[in-house]
């Protein structure tokens, strides 16, 4: 594609990157039969194709409008078309830097900005959320049965195993995860504890910062990202052997703090080595499988049907690993129809945009229970309760059934 970028931001950081990335594209559409939005909409500037010329518009000089706004919103960043693209566009990269300067140049709405400041403020902030999840949980009867059903039922922590092996990994809390389902990293703990590894949290480390992020709250997550580093530097100069992520949202986060730091003087050379230290718990199980394997207690378990995020398919292109661990813990699992569609959960997408979400939801919902699984399992804890709250089975995340299968609980 070729570029004329206007002079206020040619030679900007965001202009260089994003005219390196816009000149990559040959619009060959392959993006748009992959694409959750142009799916439904069947409109073209719903589409990856029609976005990039949008904002392509905009870095030439083009009036931007609230127009240009509302597709971009309606993105749901989940990189589906990254997967499928010939050319190798970083669509997510682009995309952010495209909302950064709409926001800038677009003001919202009153009330539009007060909803995304409530979730700036409130999500990524542990102490806070868990305090409202806290009130929901106890006021659920009460509630429009829109509102409860998106909230879930609290599945008890469990043991957290002593740090008793030489090797150690860190593992990140994150911001919601705590409150909505401790029982998830208690899980990973007793997991690795099993085959000789210790995985600790770090004080200090909280929210990786994807929220802010996606919210246009841009120096919040940098704060954040830089607090997260600072916390666990010096586990790492202890020789901390990973930094494991058992949410893939956050992991397609961290992963990425080398880029979103790369110019910072301070902080670039740390950035990378947390990323390239970052590693989706699948990973670390999958490199473990042979003595996994031979701890769990039996081969003869129930149906599952295995919901692949796409912060983990399409963002970390981590594909067919859960899979493969979940059968050789003696599972079965059903086919799922459309598996690379996301389910509409997006981080704060569903709030932001309910109704596209709603539909995606009621699509993967039926796509996921057309086998008849006992149980969905899924690795990413906005995904699980999105899912959790149309579904007619229980929904899980997946290492928590691999911990049931290795004798816990």
């Amino acid at each position: 594609m070729q570029t004329r970028l206007a002079d206020w931001i040619k030679d900007t950081p965001q202009g260089i990157e994003a005219d390196s990335i816009l000149r990559k594209c040959v619009h060959c559409g392959f993006c748009l039969a992959t694409c959750p939005t142009y799916t439904l909409l069947g409109d073209e500037l719903d589409s990856p194709r029609g976005r990039i010329y949008l904002m392509k518009e905009m870095l030439e000089g083009s009036p931007v409008t609230e127009r240009t706004q509302l597709h971009l919103d309606r993105c749901l960043t989940c990189r589906a078309c990254e997967t499928t693209c010939p050319s190798g566009v970083e669509y997510g990269k682009l995309v952010d830097i495209g909302r950064e300067l709409v926001e800038q140049k677009v003001p919202r709405k009153a009330g539009d900005r007060f909803k995304r400041w409530v979730l700036a403020r409130t999500l990524p902030h542990r102490s806070l959320f868990g305090m409202a999840l806290g009130l929901g949980r106890a006021f659920k009867p009460l509630l429009p049965a829109s509102i409860g059903r998106k909230i879930p039922r609290l599945h008890e922590a469990g043991a957290m195993p002593a740090a008793k092996h030489a090797r150690r990994m860190l593992v990140l809390a994150g911001c919601v995860q705590p409150s909505m389902a401790p029982s998830i990293n208690t899980a990973s703990a007793r997991v690795l504890d099993r085959i000789g590894i210790t995985l600790v949290e770090a004080p200090g480390a909280g929210c990786c910062g994807a929220v802010a992020h996606h919210l246009n709250y841009q120096h919040d997550a940098l704060a954040f990202v830089k607090a997260n580093i600072d916390a666990w530097w010096p586990e790492v100069e202890k020789g901390a052997e990973a930094i494991v992520i058992t949410a893939s949202g956050c992991g397609t986060m961290v992963t990425d703090y080398g880029h979103l730091l790369r110019d910072d003087a301070a902080y670039a050379a740390k950035a990378a080595k947390i990323s390239s230290l970052a590693k989706d718990i699948s990973e670390v199980v999958a490199a473990e499988r042979t003595a996994i394997t031979a701890l769990v207690k039996d081969k003869a378990a129930g149906k599952v049907a295995f919901h692949s995020p796409c912060s983990l398919q399409h963002g970390l292109r981590i594909r067919g690993v859960v899979e493969t661990i979940l059968s050789d813990a003696g599972f079965t699992l059903t086919q799922v129809h459309d598996a690379h569609l996301c389910c509409g959960s997006a981080g704060t997408y569903s709030i932001l945009q309910p109704e596209l979400s709603k539909q995606l939801l009621r699509n993967k919902v039926r796509a996921l229970e057309e086998g008849k699984p006992e149980r969905i399992a899924t690795a990413n804890i906005g995904c699980l309760a999105h899912i959790q709250s149309g579904a007619h089975v229980p929904v899980r995340h997946w290492i928590e059934l691999l911990d049931e299968r290795m004798g816990a609980g």
